[in-house]
């Protein structure tokens, strides 16, 4: 069963979402074969979903190798129009058309490396929602930032800036991934404390914009150097229903582990 979470006095079951983001590594042939090797070996997705986003050179290959497997395949990213004169972006019409049902928009290396701004973001989740596609909307933080003691203004600026004109119908449905940029493929993990009060303090924001019943709905992953060997204490968490993995994602047995948590309590 899902995991029980109470938040505000209700009890709410968030099924937890185990996501791998593989950025850009592995070959299609490498990709394949990952899919192969954790076939049969994946949760039931009643316990736990779990979800692998790539390249979008891999995706018509993955989707074909996992058919009838429960694993959500996902885009890293996508544009924020169906079609156009947008040379090397992804169509999130062309996606959907494919049979991805996931994307991840605004993670830290987007926003760092492509410059993506806020309203950016908030484009692209509404195009995913125009295309019927789960967003994974992830949120920063910069050292800086968090050492300035003005982390609380960061974190809530850009989930409030990215829901912008998002409907509490479809707010129910996303997911937010709380990823310190500072720790991102940096091997240094937030402590459970810290990652805990991010994304509570997503969930506050949510419950700030919304309700409180949209909050708990709404599920909160941590990523930043997650590994099988501290998921445990992340997963713990109360308000903390999943991961984002990067570097642990790329190997068919760690993610496994990771996918496969709830079996060790």
């Amino acid at each position: 069963m899902a995991l029980r979470r109470k938040y505000k006095g209700m009890i709410f079951m968030r099924i937890p979402f185990i996501a791998g983001n593989w950025k850009m590594n592995l070959s299609v042939d490498e990709a394949v074969q990952f899919l192969q090797d954790i076939k049969g070996k994946l949760p039931d997705p009643k316990v736990t979903e779990t979800c692998i986003a790539a390249s979008p050179l891999f995706l018509e290959s993955m989707l074909k190798e996992s058919a009838g497997s429960s694993l959500v395949i996902a885009a890293e990213n996508c544009f924020y129009e169906d079609e156009g004169a947008y040379t090397g972006e992804t169509s999130p019409k062309a996606l959907h058309e494919m049979g991805v049902t996931h994307v991840i928009i605004g993670h830290s290396e987007r926003r760092k490396y492509f410059n993506e701004t806020d309203d950016i973001i908030n484009k692209k989740v509404h195009a995913a929602f125009r295309n019927n596609l789960t967003p994974i909307i992830c949120c920063d933080e910069t050292m800086s930032r968090r050492e300035s003691t003005n982390r609380i203004s960061w974190v809530v600026s850009q989930v409030t800036n990215a829901l912008k004109s998002i409907t509490s119908e479809q707010a129910k449905t996303i997911i937010i991934a709380y990823e310190p940029s500072w720790a991102i493929g940096s091997g240094k993990t937030a402590t459970t404390d810290e990652a805990e009060e991010g994304c509570y303090l997503i969930r506050q924001t949510v419950a700030d914009l919304y309700s409180d019943e949209v909050a708990n709905q709404v599920r909160v992953l941590y990523g930043g150097s997650v590994n099988d060997e501290n998921a445990d204490d992340i997963l713990a968490q109360r308000d903390i229903d999943g991961v984002l993995a990067g570097g642990a994602s790329l190997k068919a047995d760690s993610f496994l582990k990771l996918a496969n948590f709830l079996q060790k309590s």
